[in-house]
């Protein structure tokens, strides 16, 4: 059996005629814009991710919670305002990313808004370094209904895994791997679709073959390489790859590096999806770590009010004037990714 048939049939489960108008509004909206040159945006979000915590057990050199950097309050997502969020936004609303920052199954209740937003006919994803991943939070997974759970696995051994995930340990996501793939078959369950992520990254762009036959080994569904963002590239960067295909950034003739995509003078994202911080934030996308663009916030208003008011449309139309005016669009590389 193809490997995407399980997981595509759960998706196409959570579509309902009322989801499907919303989708139907989203993208006429968004080539309306296009063509009219006008923020237009109708309808609500088909996707937005959720960011459980801020909190994060290891130190990974491009993140803010590795690198314990954020210039914004840390903390756990709260089970209240999350029901609150969902219970506005679930009839229109078909995918849910349980992570931002931070890593999720440090939130104590992590795994009981999964189930909330599952039994709401939400499809729900979520990436992990593993390590959190013991045998009964494994078996919690499972009876969660989580569709999709990637592991971040950036090396085949010890040495090339912590160049990245600094004080991370291989043998501690590989055996939380393995106890997922252990209860989905103890429980006969078809969820989640489990993903082995490689980031790609000259220290480990050598063990590309490698990580398929681990994945194998081990007993997950995929394989996914993934290019690396990193902060400072323009005078080149240890991580950034040897090999092209794999590298966001390209070396120009003075030595100099830059972005490979072309900033395009629209963005999808801001249609159709959008993140919502710990602490209520609504922000653009998951290049705004540190919520720097705060089109709304939930303690003040509804989802709804943010969504569509000015503040979101006044960012709209800023973009439709050129993604090179927005910091956080400059070392945006949206469909940069290396799909394997």
């Amino acid at each position: 059996m193809n490997i995407y048939f399980n997981d595509t049939v759960a998706f196409l489960r959570k579509l309902t005629i009322r989801r499907l108008w919303n989708i139907s509004k989203v993208f006429v909206s968004f080539y309306v814009t296009k063509w009219t040159r006008k923020p237009i945006q109708w309808g609500m979000p088909m996707t937005i991710s959720m960011e459980p915590t801020t909190a994060c057990n290891l130190r990974c050199p491009e993140c803010p919670s590795g690198l314990r950097a954020f210039s914004r309050p840390t903390g756990n997502l709260k089970e209240d305002f999350f029901r609150d969020t969902i219970d506005e936004l679930h009839k229109e609303l078909l995918y849910l990313i349980f992570y931002f920052q931070g890593e999720p199954y440090i939130n104590p209740k992590f795994l009981e808004m999964v189930k909330y937003a599952d039994e709401r006919g939400i499809y729900t994803i979520t990436s992990t370094n593993a390590h959190f991943l013991n045998d009964e939070n494994a078996r919690k997974t499972i009876e969660s209904g989580l569709n999709r759970l990637i592991i971040s696995v950036d090396g085949t051994t010890q040495e090339v895994y912590e160049n990245y995930r600094k004080e991370g340990k291989l043998a501690n996501v590989l055996t939380g791997a393995r106890n997922v793939v252990k209860w989905k078959k103890k429980l006969n369950s078809k969820t989640p679709h489990i993903i082995f992520q490689f980031l790609v990254v000259k220290p480990n762009e050598h063990q590309i073959p490698e990580i398929y036959k681990l994945a194998e080994e081990v007993g997950v569904d995929e394989v996914k390489l993934k290019t690396a963002q990193v902060y400072d590239y323009e005078h080149g960067n240890d991580l950034i790859p040897t090999i092209d295909k794999y590298a966001r950034y390209r070396q120009t003739t003075d030595g100099t590096y830059e972005v490979k995509n072309e900033l395009l003078d629209h963005c999808w994202k801001l249609w159709h999806a959008c993140v919502i911080t710990w602490d209520g934030l609504v922000v653009p996308c998951c290049f705004d770590k540190d919520a720097t663009h705060r089109l709304g916030d939930l303690k003040k208003e509804t989802f709804k009010e943010a969504w569509q008011g000015p503040t979101y449309q006044s960012f709209r139309a800023k973009l439709l004037k050129g993604r090179d005016q927005i910091d956080i669009c400059k070392n945006c590389t949206e469909g940069c990714k290396v799909w394997a």
